[in-house]
């Protein structure tokens, strides 16, 4: 039977850690293993991410493209597959605030856009803010209604 004094780790699984320094018999004496002088021997001496020893890094060679706009307005892009799949039945009345509790729409979204992608069984009331011909034609033949929500700048 085995006894808790008995106890032993297994063989090879601990290692004595190195110990640096310690004189030039150890083979890691007086340097440590960090090699002879310059920056990475000294504490503190690493250089940033990206740094090219003096050299103009490539984050810098490189031209910059493109730009952000600041204008950009979020839109919310739904297709009627999206609809007929992704709302419960007993949803009737579709805006933009339903979709995003729905999660078929981000939470930063400002604006509905409805696309005639699929097709529509059920009836909505759908308010948006741009609806496609073919999506209003589709809603509308299902027995929906469809109302354009006014942008407001």
């Amino acid at each position: 039977m085995l006894k808790l004094n008995e106890l032993k780790p297994q063989a090879g699984s601990n290692h004595q850690r190195k110990r640096l320094g310690r004189g030039s018999g150890s083979g890691l004496g007086p340097t440590a293993g960090k090699g002879d002088k310059g920056q990475l021997q000294r504490s503190g001496g690493t250089s940033r991410a990206g740094f090219e020893g003096g050299q103009t890094p490539l984050y810098r060679r490189l031209p910059k493209r493109g730009f952000t706009n600041i204008h950009a307005r979020n839109h919310a892009v739904v297709n009627l597959s999206d609809l007929e799949a992704k709302v419960p039945t007993e949803i009737k009345a579709l805006d933009l605030k339903v979709l995003i509790e729905l999660g078929l729409a981000k939470k930063n979204s400002e604006r509905l856009v409805v696309l005639g992608n699929g097709n529509v069984t059920r009836s909505f009331s759908v308010k948006a803010h741009r609806i496609s011909d073919s999506a209003g034609k589709k809603i509308t033949a299902a027995g929906g209604s469809v109302e354009i929500v006014k942008i407001q700048q």
